[in-house]
């Protein structure tokens, strides 16, 4: 078994995969990492280029989509992969993308359940979004955020979690004002939410956000913002894991 290339952990109908996992722990010799490992998850829509990003950031090896046979799901269920040049132990973890067509009614269920288990088993999970969805509802994700706060908000205090957005397909618009927008829009989000007390959004997550070119017009700059800073955020001199962990 290739590490970097990964396995399917939880298959598109939710079947989780022991004798894979065995495997996987074994292959990688997961059990000597000890305490110090890290896990790091990306969400988002069907067809935006998630393992493309998780391939160039972490040097794995999942199945990416072929853009000449069109756009269609790559990804099912959840696959998760060892990343061989981070210290410490590093697990990343490949989600299926959502709003996909293949699933019709199905579709919701899976979602929720598939980025609450991101949530609740990643110390970092990477929110993947094109420039263009930003302010629109399902693409953007508000309802799986919705629905992750809500879960946040009635459950017992929990290590602080990393959302990190990764804008897509970066355009004119000022970095700046995006965040700005984002930021706003997730404050929305918690707020709305019924509160069973008024903890701030900030004491349960660290928010983040980058941007990054096209990969597919701009592809020579897109390799470089991924190599920094967005990797450089995973791995420094010190081999170790960023401030905002």
């Amino acid at each position: 078994m290739k590490m970097e290339e990964g396995m399917q952990l939880i298959d598109e109908n939710g079947k989780f995969n022991v004798d894979g996992l065995q495997d996987f722990v074994t292959a990688t010799e997961f059990a000597q990492s000890g305490p110090s490992y890290a896990i790091v998850a990306i969400i988002g829509s069907q067809s935006s280029g998630k393992s493309t990003l998780l391939n160039q950031t972490f040097h794995t090896k999942f199945k990416e989509m072929d853009a000449y046979n069109g756009r269609s799901q790559t990804t099912k269920g959840i696959w998760i992969a060892k990343c061989s040049d981070i210290d410490p132990f590093t697990i990343v973890m490949d989600f299926e993308g959502t709003d996909s067509n293949q699933r019709g009614e199905d579709d919701a269920a899976f979602e929720r359940q598939s980025t609450l288990f991101a949530l609740e088993i990643a110390d970092v999970v990477l929110i993947n979004m094109w420039c263009k969805d930003i302010g629109l509802e399902h693409a953007a994700s508000r309802p799986l955020l919705k629905t992750v706060f809500q879960v946040i908000k009635r459950s017992s205090k929990q290590p602080k979690k990393t959302l990190l957005f990764v804008i897509r397909d970066h355009t004119k618009t000022p970095l700046e004002r995006l965040k700005k927008f984002i930021f706003e829009d997730i404050e929305k989000i918690w707020d709305a939410v019924p509160e069973p007390e008024t903890t701030p959004l900030y004491e349960f997550f660290k928010v983040e956000i980058t941007a990054l070119p096209s990969y597919e017009f701009q592809e020579v700059e897109f390799k470089e913002q991924v190599a920094f800073p967005l990797r450089k955020q995973f791995v420094n001199p010190q081999n170790c894991w960023p401030e905002f962990f």
